[in-house]
């Protein structure tokens, strides 16, 4: 992480809802947090935490606390926590400098990745790939209780889709939506990386400028799920087939997490 000044830092603690240190884990949203709090050089604390004890019932929330608080905060939703602590002058604004048009492209990336490839990702893992999902998920539940919670919540996911509108498509429509995705995400990323004045170990933007924007802390996050998550073989198959994701990927890893285990390709 980038160097601060320690003492004016603000205490943050990520709860990511499961035990492992040192390791990302399955959830693109927990990544994407704790990739924007790197971005900043904002230093935290990992720990397990749990939906109970969520507000809104929501993984990732984080307890936080700065010289103006006289108690811990908890915040929940990857994206508001961003917000509230940009507007605390905890995390600096990405996009400020962006113009109206490279704003929009800004949230349409975003908006592509968290409301619509997520739905496909959650189709893949919790429909084609049920129990291992589950088993990974639902790890703190006791194995016979896990088995009736899983129901449950295959059962949810399930509604949920079908509302949405993933669940109503075949197999092969689903594929082919994330494949039309991932390639154009991947032609995007290879004209940024072909503008970039970086070097040929730095990391380059989606965007193409020389910073990063929001949505590099989504799109980061959503390569990197699919790469550790053993539930998404279908998913790691298409983003291992572009050469310019896992560059983009590695290059971001190797700044901003050297820490971190590195997934196996």
């Amino acid at each position: 992480m980038n160097a601060q000044d320690t003492s004016k830092q603000p205490e943050v603690t990520v709860f990511r809802g499961w035990k492992e240190t040192g390791k990302y884990v399955w959830s693109p949203y927990v990544v994407k947090l704790e990739t924007r709090l790197r971005f900043a050089g904002v230093r935290y604390t990992t720990d397990v935490g749990g939906l109970k004890a969520a507000p809104r019932g929501k993984i990732p929330y984080i307890e936080f606390r700065d010289s103006s608080s006289a108690s811990p905060l908890l915040l929940s939703d990857s994206s508001l926590i961003i917000q509230n602590l940009t507007e605390r002058g905890t995390l600096p604004d990405l996009n400020g400098r962006l113009g109206p048009a490279e704003r929009s492209h800004d949230m349409a990336l975003r908006a592509l990745l968290e409301d619509k490839l997520s739905f496909y990702h959650a189709w893949e893992r919790w429909t084609r790939n049920y129990y291992t999902m589950r088993d990974h998920a639902l790890w703190s539940i006791p194995y016979p209780v896990r088995v009736i919670v899983g129901l449950l919540v295959h059962r949810n996911i399930t509604a949920t889709l079908h509302g949405q509108g993933t669940g109503r498509f075949t197999a092969e429509e689903i594929a082919a939506f994330r494949l039309e995705i991932w390639e154009g995400l991947s032609a995007l990323l290879v004209a940024s990386r072909s503008s970039s004045k970086g070097g040929d170990d730095e990391p380059f933007w989606a965007l193409g400028g020389s910073h990063p924007t929001e949505a590099d802390a989504s799109l980061f996050a959503f390569v990197i799920s699919v790469l550790i998550s053993t539930a998404s073989p279908d998913s790691q198959k298409v983003v291992k087939s572009f050469p310019i994701l896992l560059d983009y990927a590695n290059r971001i890893h190797d700044r901003y997490f050297p820490d971190y285990e590195k997934w196996t390709l």
